[in-house]
């Protein structure tokens, strides 16, 4: 069995994932990290015991030419481009919950920024309870825990933040993606990802945020159970080929990141422009189910705090929360 690579080792990772498809020379490494060649010899091996595939061209050096489809800080790490989201990273193989565990972690204290990812989740949940199906390997299972300097009201404001990023990083893998209201990414007309924000919060402020995202990166018509086949699809069913799912795992956080960060600097005025721009909801007959009852409608816009508008019969009525479902347009 391999053993774990050190902190060196980490660090040649990071300088042959850096260089991308470039050879990168024995020495340049040594010098680099101030290593003897020696030494990087070894670390190179130990990344290659981990299945990684290094090549070694004579004469010239090292280079990555493929990662293992693993979500651990070793593979993350070395992509990561953000300042604080993953730069904790809480990795494992097997979770009831990813946002069960950094809830648990956010009420003792872990800082801003700090992130769990799961392999598979047992008990995965979407919003009011009801279960997201968390193949192992497949997928992409994490939750980020965020400290906001924000008021409470505010707080439903970051579930779209989220929707936003997911939704842009599935469009760059080619995935033709837009968001249903809250905090569903669809592609197709099915279900791709989804978001799932809890928080903690006195009347007029925020403790802490955890958002949940799974999304359905590699999974096949297969994994799906019978009964969500036909609602549920993955970002391999939509572009016919898998995705490498750390390079995935990492634009998202980069993407939370660089969305967290416009929001906290301009506010939720640029958030709700973009989120127009990628919404599937808006100028669509829906049907909201509501605590209440249910209303019907034309979805028209989402307001400054993210509520939905939705103008039926009698009138535009707000809603702060519920399962809206897209009807066939007139």
């Amino acid at each position: 069995m391999a053993t774990e690579p050190s902190d060196s080792a980490e660090l040649v990772l990071a300088f042959l994932a850096e260089a991308g498809d470039e050879v990168v020379s024995g020495e340049a490494i040594s010098d680099k990290l101030g290593l003897t060649r020696a030494a990087v010899w070894k670390h190179v091996n130990a990344l290659r015991a981990r299945g990684y595939r290094i090549d070694a061209v004579p004469a010239r050096g090292y280079r990555l030419a493929e990662v293992p489809d693993r979500l651990t800080a070793l593979e993350l790490r070395p992509l990561l481009n953000t300042h604080d989201l993953g730069q904790v990273l809480h990795a494992h193989e097997e979770l009831a919950s990813t946002n069960d565990r950094a809830r648990e972690l956010a009420e003792e204290g872990a800082a801003h920024g700090e992130v769990v990812i799961a392999e598979r989740q047992t008990a995965g949940r979407g919003r009011r309870g009801r279960a997201w199906i968390s193949p192992a390997r497949k997928n992409l299972y994490f939750s980020a825990i965020l400290r906001p300097d924000l008021p409470t009201a505010r707080a439903p404001e970051v579930t779209l933040v989220a929707s936003l990023a997911v939704c842009d990083v599935l469009r760059q893998a080619g995935v033709d993606a837009g968001i249903k209201w809250p905090n569903d990414v669809l592609a197709g007309g099915r279900k791709i990802a989804g978001i799932l924000t809890e928080l903690a919060a006195e009347p007029d402020r925020v403790h802490w945020i955890v958002v949940g995202v799974g999304v359905n990166v590699n999974a096949r018509a297969e994994d799906f159970p019978d009964d969500l086949r036909g609602e549920a699809t993955s970002v391999l069913l939509e572009r016919g080929e898998p995705a490498p799912r750390a390079l995935f795992a990492a634009a998202c956080l980069t993407a939370l990141e660089g969305w967290l960060d416009v929001h906290e600097e301009q506010g939720f005025g640029p958030i709700r422009e973009a989120w127009r721009e990628r919404s599937v909801t808006l100028g669509r007959e829906v049907r909201v189910r509501v605590d209440d009852g249910e209303l019907a409608g034309t979805a028209e816009d989402i307001d400054d705090a993210g509520a939905l508008l939705v103008r039926t019969a009698s009138g535009l009525e707000r809603v702060l929360a519920g399962d809206v479902r897209l009807l066939r347009p007139r």
